[in-house]
Parts: structure tokens; C-alpha cells; sequence
């Protein structure tokens, strides 16, 4: 058995208009919100074998974040360029490669794609992750190679304002 955690980075500072996309920093509300889920996730008992982050500064400093609550150090962070705008394939051909001694896995990368990846795993299905988002899925296989067809269920969707009114 398998955990997917599928983590969307945490909301970015548009403030500069001369920076780009791929380098945009986290805002205030970011540098808060990806401290709290990681509290949140770590909370849930959730051992996570491998951070595996787009390499664009907020998905990065979002995974930064979750690895720094689990005690693990930047440098153990996986960067994955196909993680950057990725669309459904990307997501398949990254996680599918991956090591099968990792059971829990954190994937940090961005929308619309990390949504629509999320939605074609399992019944459950939502209309947006939103920044700091995790959506947690259960894979029945013993190698990430077999993602594709493995049977999966879904877990938990938890996001910051989930259960704030």
C-alpha cells in the first residue's frame, strides 16, 4: 500500500511585476498557511518518505516548510522540473519513477494540473485545490510503477480555511 499526498504550494506575492512566474516567493499569508498544514498533516500520524517539489521558489519554499516539520533538511527535497506546470502525464511519468521503498510520498506542484491529476484518481473530486491544499489518496500496489492502474481510494482533502467559516 501506498499514500499519495498531493500539495498545492502555498499562496505566492504577485508584488513584483518583474519577476517571473517561476520565481515568485510566498506572501505573508503563504509563509503562515504552509506551516499550519504541515502541522495539520503531521498531526494526522502521516509518515512521509519523500518531498518531491516542483523547482519554482514557491512550491520549493512549500515543501521547505512540510520537510522542516518533519525533521528532514532542505537538501533532501527532490526537485522536479516536469512538476512545474504539469499537466496529467507529468504527474504519472514523475511518480512512477519513483523508488518503491518511499510508501508516503508529498508531491508539491501547482494548478490547474495538480487539481486535475487529483480528480482523475478517484470518484472524490473537487473543483479546486487551493494554495496549502492537500489531497490524500491510497494507492493498493507495491511499486509506483503500477500507479496508473493500481486501485486507489481517496483519503482526506484538507486545505487552511477548511472547517472555517
Amino acid at each position: 500500500m501506498k499514500t499519495l499526498l498531493l500539495i498545492r504550494h502555498a499562496k505566492s506575492n504577485w508584488d513584483d511585476p518583474g519577476l517571473s512566474d517561476f520565481e515568485r516567493p510566498l506572501n505573508e499569508r503563504g509563509k503562515k498557511d504552509a506551516p499550519k498544514m504541515a502541522d495539520r498533516l503531521h498531526e494526522r500520524g502521516i509518515k512521509i518518505d519523500a518531498f518531491i517539489s516542483s523547482p519554482a521558489k514557491r512550491a520549493k519554499k512549500t515543501a521547505e516548510q512540510f520537510a522542516k516539520r518533519y525533521k528532514k533538511e532542505e537538501n533532501e527535497i527532490i526537485l522536479k522540473t516536469e512538476l512545474y506546470m504539469a499537466g496529467e502525464n507529468n504527474f504519472y511519468e514523475a511518480i512512477e519513477k519513483l523508488d518503491d521503498d518511499y510508501d508516503c510520498i508529498a508531491i508539491f506542484s501547482h494548478n490547474p494540473g495538480l487539481t486535475e491529476f487529483a480528480n482523475s484518481l478517484t470518484e472524490a473530486n473537487t473543483d479546486n485545490i487551493p494554495t496549502s491544499g492537500i489531497f490524500a489518496v491510497s494507492i493498493d500496489t507495491k511499486k509506483w510503477s503500477k500507479l496508473r492502474e493500481a486501485r486507489k481510494n481517496f483519503l482526506f482533502f484538507d486545505y487552511p480555511k477548511a472547517g472555517v467559516e
